[in-house]
């Protein structure tokens, strides 16, 4: 129990607050306090355990994840976020990113109630003010979501990142559809969330400018995901969420809440803006061959991507790895090395708005360029193989997330652990070795085991039920723990679960 001058008026205040609390603990007994601590972790494992059979470092590497991430949030107050360090080490000093709504949030949508994540959704809610202010810094309409913020205004310090690196702010609208979409709730959508939402909307639609010369919508000074690029022009993963967050405020705007629905005051023009840069915007697609000289049909990451020199991953000497502890920036900026999943993160987030053909052709083209010298790439690169059928890339990249600080992969470890990318962990479990996915209403499940697995389960909290699953070499079995039967689609099969 803590108590801080968050939570009173005054010093005396604090100090007497302080006082009550201790008195009130003292008063119990180690046993009944140790009792009372090990039925709260009880119940959040029986909602989130992931057992593994046949490979213990694998077990030990989900529940080192788990119970770290659980150890640093779980909504128990809509002030705080998750922290890339969390409580384990100084680095990024406590600040928020947009990891929690990329990586974090769809973890907790899977393994919590609702209110957990409710409450980091609230979270951006609160800080919606400070959005608009950031916007304004940029001469801009609309809210801008901070990339590194402690309050809601922007924190960062350097200028590719805090004025150029606006993708984030498409994140911040995705976690309000993943929560709609896995819960089926709507009231927020309509409600509070709206009014981030159209704020985020209403960024794009001014951050965007027109090329009568390409006859389309552009976006240029800007940084995407890979972060060993800045100051670029239309990246495809930034232009194409844009697109999204447009094409969805325009599908959400009618179902708002009337009252909110009248302090946006959204006008018909503005929608009709919208759907013009819906259908106009600059996503070149080309034709190319990957490093094996295979063709591929590509998404551009950038307009000036091609022009690079080529060289993959694979042909660096080994003692210049990783490049970003052995290069100058300047010459990382020029390489065609990616940080972590840029044009593919768009694919993780909407994996059925893409043809199985572009997916494929995008990872053997781009995968062979990744550093993955964030945390946070060897997850999506897990999930995407998996959907893939690419099992040994995704047994392969599970491993590395797993594992990451307890290995010590990226040689940081001492600065802390990876918080939000432990999240990596039961994403490539459940999202990628299961196929997790929500269409059309529906909960799908595509499981397949790993070759040195024996088996895997794992809870689920979907739409008010724990399910448990189970994946064995015999095949699947989904089963109800809690809650009202419901149909779910089991490696292509009607199931009913019970």
């Amino acid at each position: 129990i803590v108590t801080t001058s968050r939570d009173y008026a005054d010093n005396v205040a604090v100090v007497a607050g302080a006082h009550t609390l201790s008195q009130q603990v003292t008063a119990r007994s180690f046993a009944d306090i140790f009792t009372a601590h090990a039925a709260e972790w009880h119940a959040r494992w029986e909602k989130a355990d992931v057992q593994i059979e046949g490979d213990v470092p694998a077990q030990q590497g989900i529940r080192f994840n788990l119970f770290h991430l659980f150890a640093t949030y779980y909504g128990n107050d809509s002030r705080l976020n998750i922290g890339p360090k969390g409580f384990t080490g100084e680095k990024y000093g406590g600040a928020t990113y947009w990891d929690t709504e990329a990586f974090a949030i769809p973890v907790y949508l899977g393994v919590t109630k609702p209110e957990v994540v409710k409450a980091l959704l609230k979270y951006r809610y609160d800080q919606l003010t400070g959005a608009y202010h950031n916007a304004q810094q940029q001469d801009l309409a609309g809210a801008l979501y901070p990339m590194v913020t402690f309050d809601g205004i922007e924190s960062h310090n350097e200028w590719e990142i805090t004025f150029e690196e606006i993708h984030r702010n498409a994140t911040i609208a995705y976690a309000i559809y993943n929560y709609t979409n896995l819960t089926g709730d709507h009231t927020w959508e309509r409600g509070e969330g709206a009014e981030v939402l159209i704020g985020i909307a209403r960024f794009w639609a001014d951050r965007v400018h027109y090329s009568k010369h390409q006859a389309a919508y552009m976006i240029h000074g800007v940084t995407g995901p890979n972060e060993y690029e800045n100051n670029v022009n239309n990246n495809f993963y930034t232009n194409w969420m844009a697109k999204w967050v447009l094409s969805y405020a325009t599908d959400v705007l009618p179902k708002i809440d009337d009252q909110i629905a009248d302090k946006l005051a959204v006008t018909d023009e503005e929608v009709a803006h919208w759907q013009d840069i819906v259908a106009k915007m600059w996503l070149p697609e080309v034709d190319t061959t990957d490093v094996d000289g295979n063709p591929r049909h590509i998404f551009l990451a950038q307009d000036g991507w091609l022009d690079k020199d080529l060289v993959p991953v694979r042909d660096l000497p080994a003692d210049e790895l990783p490049i970003n502890q052995h290069w100058s920036w300047d010459r990382v900026l020029r390489s065609p090395y990616i940080k972590q999943s840029d044009t593919l993160h768009a694919m993780y987030y909407f994996p059925d708005a893409f043809t199985e053909e572009q997916k494929r052709d995008n990872y053997l083209f781009y995968e062979p360029f990744t550093v993955h010298e964030s945390s946070l790439s060897p997850s999506v690169h897990s999930i995407i193989a998996a959907d893939l059928k690419m099992e040994d890339k995704a047994v392969e990249f599970y491993e590395r997330t797993a594992r990451l600080d307890l290995d010590n992969y990226n040689n940081d470890t001492n600065d802390g652990l990876h918080i939000t990318s432990m999240t990596g962990a039961w994403l490539s479990i459940v999202q990628g070795f299961a196929g997790m996915r929500v269409r059309d209403e529906q909960l799908v499940l595509n499981p397949f085991l790993p070759k040195n697995w024996t088996s895997y389960q794992f809870r689920l909290i979907y739409r008010g039920r724990i399910l448990e699953i189970k994946v064995t070499g015999a095949g699947s079995t989904v089963k109800l723990i809690d809650g009202e039967p419901l149909t779910i689609l089991l490696n292509g099969t009607e199931t009913e679960v019970e």
